[in-house]
């Protein structure tokens, strides 16, 4: 078995325990492997172990990467890879990204998703979209405001060629397991909000290696793993 097959295993047998602990089928949890660094041979061997959803902060990179995964994937037509986009975007990347990719969870402003409704080519149907929430108020990091995300949600449900799946945030880093899981319920609550307001969102993705847990107990219907799969990234 390779490490990333390994890894992968371990990283399954951590969300199966969360999942049991939390009282919550295994099938609830989506893993999302973040692939960002990591050469399309790493991709393709976390594929040949059964992964099939990846994530990518750098639109560059994960272009090059997915036209390379493409080249050297075997000609297998019952393995389809989603690619989801998971770093800051600047608005003359949108189209590359509403062309390529399945899904988007770091959608923080209305002009964002407007030009990736745009520019998503017809044929790919709708690109799915997860509003990015500063749920911590941190001024370093990126998403929108609690208190903005109602009316936002509501502009981006609207959009044609996109569809609003939920909510994405990477709380303040906490060893604390209460600190965790109070910011992750923030979360929720926030998404259960919007559900009764009649938005129709099934996605939550929260939760890294360190505090997975949590966000597993806290509903996490995604969780995105990096390092305990691929190693330690090489940063040029």
């Amino acid at each position: 078995m390779s490490t990333i097959a390994a890894n992968l295993q371990a990283v399954e047998a951590t969300i199966g325990a969360a999942c049991a602990a939390s009282g919550r089928p295994r099938e609830t949890v989506q893993l999302l492997a973040v692939s960002k660094t990591c050469p399309a041979e790493a991709v393709l061997e976390a594929v040949a172990a059964g992964q099939r959803a990846f994530g990518e902060n750098y639109l560059q990179e994960a272009l090059d990467k997915m036209q390379e995964v493409a080249r050297l994937q075997p000609d297998n037509a019952d393995i389809v890879l989603a690619w989801h986009f998971i770093g800051p975007i600047q608005s003359n990347k949108t189209r590359p990204i509403a062309a390529h990719f399945d899904w988007v969870h770091t959608v923080e402003r209305l002009k964002i998703a407007q030009r990736l409704s745009e520019q998503r080519p017809p044929e790919r149907g709708p690109l799915h979209i997860c509003l990015q929430v500063n749920i911590s108020g941190e001024t370093s990091k990126s998403g929108a405001s609690e208190a903005d995300v109602p009316a936002l949600a509501r502009e981006v449900a609207r959009l044609p060629n996109l569809r609003l799946r939920g909510l994405m945030a990477i709380p303040e880093a906490s060893s604390d397991p209460a600190r965790q899981h109070a910011a992750f319920a923030r979360l929720r609550a926030l998404y259960e909000r919007l559900r009764a307001d009649g938005l129709d969102l099934d996605t939550l993705s929260m939760g890294m290696s360190g505090d997975l847990a949590a966000a597993v107990a806290e509903g996490a219907t995604i969780v995105r793993i990096g390092s305990a799969i691929f190693g330690a990234r090489h940063y040029e």
